[in-house]
């Protein structure tokens, strides 16, 4: 069994996700006319924990958050394990004239915010769209997506992978280097 190199340990995700937070208050205010769109299905997690916070921190409890789905957006949907299956989009307003907050997990190849800059078509034409990642891997990027907000950054080789787990799924908060992909 292989054993994972620990990037941030729970106390440090902690600091992390409050840090990311503050700075959303600095850019974004109070969050009128925005919104909050998670990309599924693992960037839900952290954008559970954004929203959460920011409407205690605000103290705006109408801030509109959403869930996306980007399954038949994506170009390798048809595996050759098979297809992937989709979840359900969360969404239950147009962000026609909004600012947009995308959330995803990591950020690697750029594919997977491609998509989803596809998906959130469907639901108008934001004002403006910006992407916060928990862990930027900022090699191997294949398109010139770049994020506005970056919990770390992790400079990693192809066959590395990280994986963050989650308190409420795995039983811990913690972001782990792996040098592959484990099974």
């Amino acid at each position: 069994m292989q054993i994972g190199k620990t990037l941030l340990n729970r106390e440090r995700f902690a600091l992390t996700l409050e840090r990311l937070c503050h700075q959303l208050l600095e850019d974004w205010g109070d969050f009128s006319n925005a919104c909050i769109i998670g990309i599924q299905p693992r960037g839900t997690q952290l954008s559970n924990r954004i929203y959460q916070r920011l409407k205690e921190l605000t103290g705006n409890s109408s801030i509109k958050y959403g869930k996306l789905d980007i399954t038949f957006y994506r170009d390798d949907f048809r595996m050759p394990d098979g297809p992937l299956a989709p979840h359900p989009n969360e969404i239950d307003f147009l962000v026609a004239g909004k600012r947009v907050l995308l959330i995803d997990d990591v950020l690697y190849t750029g594919r997977t915010i491609s998509a989803a800059l596809a998906a959130l078509q469907h639901y108008g034409r934001p004002d403006m769209i910006e992407l916060l990642v928990l862990v930027d891997r900022r090699f191997n990027r294949q398109l010139p997506i770049q994020p506005d907000y970056v919990g770390i950054s992790v400079d990693a080789l192809d066959e590395a992978y990280i994986k963050v787990r989650w308190q409420e799924l795995h039983g811990d908060d913690e972001i782990l280097l792996y040098e592959k992909k484990p099974v």
